[in-house]
């Protein structure tokens, strides 16, 4: 996707009330078989571009990057990511187009805006490097995202 906005995500009267010590936005199974991307993750923010400050007055809440694999150059075959469970006892590495789980701290951005709303917007942008300038382009694809606060 070029650009991913959640669904209002409902806060927790602990968290709204600052009752936590850290807290993550976690993706999982997040692509990384196309180009190297930048995805920058901001809250409570209804529109995000290129142009969109990397700043908490912008809503900016931190970012993960992914160095990606620029595609499939092999034979057929040779990027098809085996669905099967690992068995634990089998010492053999992942796939290598296995999706990443990626984690952002996003404490201090939650902390700023918690406290006003019963529930956070998340939107992330993915910001892909060029040669003349960056660019927002449609490589971001993670199958789930989920906020964990701690105490």
């Amino acid at each position: 996707m070029e650009r991913f906005h959640s669904d209002p995500l409902p806060l927790s009267p602990a968290i709204r009330e600052g009752l936590f010590t850290s807290a993550n936005l976690i993706f999982y199974g997040v692509d990384h078989s196309g180009p190297s991307f930048k995805a920058a993750v901001f809250l409570n923010v209804t529109e995000v571009g290129i142009e969109t400050p990397l700043d908490p007055e912008a809503g900016y809440a931190g970012s993960f990057t992914i160095l990606g694999h620029g595609g499939c150059f092999g034979d057929e075959g040779h990027c098809h990511v085996p669905d099967y469970e690992k068995d634990p006892f089998d010492s053999r590495p992942l796939h290598s187009l296995t999706p990443l789980t990626k984690m952002v701290d996003v404490t201090e951005a939650l902390r700023r805006v918690a406290s006003d709303r019963a529930q956070l917007e998340v939107a992330v942008l993915p910001i892909v490097p060029g040669i003349e300038a960056a660019k927002v382009d449609d490589v971001l694809h993670f199958s789930a995202m989920r906020l964990v606060a701690y105490d």
